[in-house]
């Protein structure tokens, strides 16, 4: 597994410690805003979703988004059989239009990544970062089928932003997702950093695979 030298390591926490602190102060009116929209309707109740990843090391943390679906939905996704199944056979997702649990409001946060912007509070806590493969659930990580690339992946802190979500997000499934996340793990400079950056700008203002 290649090294990742020092300077690169302290380089990639300054630039997540100053964009995640940037983003949140100049974000707050948004944050404020879109607090508003959960205080009536179909979407009322709490603002913040919090489901417990897998980071670095396999040190499992919280991560942060806008709620997007209705209160309760992980129960109700484990008590229906039949749409658990769909969900893990599609990548452990499911497409908004086929999601019940999934707010009219949920639906445009989700399509503009809107629901995503509450990760900047992981970044700058450090269980995220910037530039990343995106972090995913315990049971996921049999989609990486061995030993070896399980511990390859969480060998790096999970991203905000990462290289699948680059390159199409949703409609790339694994064991493809497994590939390209990773080939970032392969290339650890700042160079490649920006080069993922840049593709998922192109991802979100396209909507490319969003769902």
């Amino acid at each position: 597994m290649m090294q990742r030298n020092k300077m690169y390591i302290f380089s990639k926490r300054f630039v997540d410690i100053s964009v995640s602190m940037f983003a949140l102060i100049i974000l707050a009116p948004l944050f404020l805003i879109i607090t508003l929209f959960y205080t009536f309707g179909e979407n009322k109740g709490p603002i913040f979703y919090r489901q417990k990843r897998i980071g670095e090391q396999g040190k499992p943390f919280y991560i942060f988004k806008f709620r997007s679906m209705v209160v309760g939905a992980e129960q109700k996704l484990y008590d229906n059989p039949a749409l658990y199944a769909k969900f893990v056979a599609n990548g452990y997702k499911l497409p908004t239009a086929e999601d019940p649990r999934i707010t009219k409001f949920g639906a445009f946060i989700r399509r503009t990544s809107i629901d995503e912007l509450p990760q900047f509070l992981n970044i700058l806590i450090g269980d995220m970062t910037v530039i990343g493969p995106r972090p995913v659930v315990e049971t996921e990580l049999k989609e990486y089928e061995t030993p070896e690339r399980v511990a390859k992946f969480l060998s790096v802190r999970p991203g905000a932003m990462g290289l699948w979500q680059g390159s199409g997000r949703s409609d790339i499934q694994y064991p493809k997702r497994a590939d390209i996340e990773l080939e970032y793990v392969d290339h650890p400079n700042l160079w490649f950093d920006f080069i993922v950056l840049f593709k998922n700008f192109g991802a979100v203002f396209t909507a490319r695979g969003a769902e």
